[in-house]
């Protein structure tokens, strides 16, 4: 439990940080944020493994960057589900901040695990 609440918390950051960026994201607050990084888990936990296991040929064909592609689609789906997160840019948004997040995610990661 402690690991999914650090990793929502760690997310929230990195939605915070990406907000700031021109990439087309915008979050309304830290708030929003936190909301936003549940909805990823839940999604991560729950959805993406069907998309993974549907996109499994096209994954393999092209040796893994599909999932770039079903990563975005999640971003997107969060981002639809959580009013005060939006995507200005559409998937190419989706896209970008699903690559800035997750080696934000990596580097804050790293960082508390060093801390702690």
């Amino acid at each position: 439990m402690w690991q999914f609440i650090l990793t929502v918390v760690i997310t929230a950051i990195s939605l915070m940080i990406i907000a700031k960026l021109p990439l087309g994201i915008e979050v309304d607050g830290f708030n929003k944020a936190l909301m936003a990084g549940v909805v990823f888990g839940l999604l991560n936990a729950t959805v993406y493994p069907v998309l993974a296991f549907l996109a499994f040929p096209i994954t393999f064909l092209t040796l893994g960057l599909f999932s770039l592609v079903i990563n975005a689609i999640i971003f997107a789906i969060a981002a639809a589900l959580v009013e005060g997160f939006s995507l200005k840019n559409g998937f190419w948004s989706a896209l970008l901040g699903t690559i800035v997040l997750s080696i934000l995610n990596s580097v804050l990661m790293q960082i508390f695990n060093a801390l702690f």
